[in-house]
């Protein structure tokens, strides 16, 4: 046996994980190649060997859940491809304006047959609430719950004018207008979601806009000078960079209206980082970066009110996993237009980010921000 091969045995089998073990979290090695890969590019040559098909595992989702509840990825970070990303986020902006429209393309314009079946008729790609008073019991709920508790949190009236910073597919703001009579204009960087989005939101009171959230205070489609009595960010900051997080807020806060809020839902780490996983970096989400509460703590300094910071980050696991089941579901129908490698990619994403938040490794968080701080109190809400 190989000396590499010892070592990943050794440290897979501390925290319970079998080469070729008969767990359904255990590893099946299909390529031995594999170990000496890992041992020297860490989490990107991991990802890249189950795409490539060197190894599998029955319960992805499980394995990555015991790697990292144990920390045991950080025992094999990998070199040079970790190095370069740590010094390119420093000396550069990854996420700077000319760079804004990547993700948008990259990602979210995979493409909307992909997305539909996957998401589900809320098409919200960001995590239900399924902890709420009752339960919800499957994602469609969870997404409505979600939904209803974020205009709660914003306390929506009937007339009020919203905006929605990465809006996605619009469903938030067809939500706020339907149910409580708002009016709302969304941006994003995807021009599929544009077009899904002006089709779902036909004939309600909502704008949408292809455009990055630096060119808000001079878009002709919000018109010069216009506040909004509440602002929403829902999975949109986690493309910001740290680099530009003041300068968001900035944004944020000149369109916002004295007396308005601000609720912003994020993916959120426990740690101060400048780089994201390289893996994910290269092959799901291009420019990216998690922030650390205080991260997002010193860019919040001197704008805005802290009113409320909600971690529900348990029930992305359930999202990620209800994704996955209607991924697998929708397969036989998607492969005509993507192939093995990418049903590989995509079902290794699902599932190991669901294993990252069932191990707590990184958070969900729900945060409510006042220009001024609302007198008396805001009224909690969950």
């Amino acid at each position: 046996m190989a000396n590499n091969q010892i070592i990943a045995q050794k440290l897979l089998l501390s925290v319970g994980i079998h080469l070729n073990g008969n767990n359904p979290w255990d590893m099946r090695v299909h390529d031995e190649r594999i170990f000496d890969r890992v041992l020297r590019e860490g989490s990107l040559g991991l990802g890249e060997a189950y795409m490539d098909g060197w190894w599998d595992s029955d319960r992805l989702d499980e394995f990555f859940y015991r790697v990292l509840r144990s920390r045991l990825d950080e025992k094999v970070k990998g070199n040079w491809p970790l190095l370069w990303r740590a010094v390119s986020a420093k000396l550069f902006n990854q996420q700077s304006r000319n760079r804004a429209f990547i993700i948008g393309e990259k990602h979210y314009d995979t493409g909307n047959d992909l997305f539909i079946p996957m998401l589900g008729k809320s098409m919200a790609y960001s995590c239900g609430y399924w902890s709420g008073n009752p339960p919800a019991n499957d994602l469609d709920k969870a997404q409505e719950a979600k939904f209803d508790l974020m205009c709660r949190k914003l306390g929506l009236k009937s007339g009020m004018k919203i905006l929605d910073i990465g809006c996605g597919w619009g469903t938030f703001m067809k939500h706020a207008a339907l149910k409580y009579g708002v009016r709302a204009v969304g941006i994003t960087v995807s021009q599929e979601q544009v077009e899904l989005a002006r089709d779902l939101c036909k004939g309600l009171p909502i704008e949408i806009s292809l455009q990055d959230y630096r060119d808000i205070d001079s878009s002709t489609v919000l018109g010069a000078g216009e506040k909004f009595d509440r602002i929403v960010s829902v999975g949109m900051i986690e493309h910001v960079g740290y680099k530009n997080y003041k300068t968001y807020l900035r944004v944020v806060h000149r369109n916002l209206k004295d007396d308005g809020l601000f609720l912003l839902h994020t993916i959120g780490k426990e740690r101060s980082t400048t780089t994201t996983d390289p893996w994910m970096a290269k092959y799901i989400f291009p420019n990216s970066h998690l922030p650390s509460i205080k991260q997002l703590g010193a860019a919040i300094e001197n704008l805005f009110v802290m009113e409320d910071w909600h971690n529900f980050s348990a029930d992305y696991d359930k999202t990620l996993m209800a994704w996955h089941a209607n991924f697998e579901k929708a397969w036989p129908r998607l492969r005509s237009n993507y192939d093995e490698k990418f049903y590989r990619t995509w079902k290794y994403y699902l599932l190991s980010c669901a294993g990252a938040f069932r191990a707590r490794k990184i958070q969900l968080w729900q945060i409510v921000l006042s220009k001024n701080g609302i007198v008396g109190g805001w009224n909690s809400v969950r």
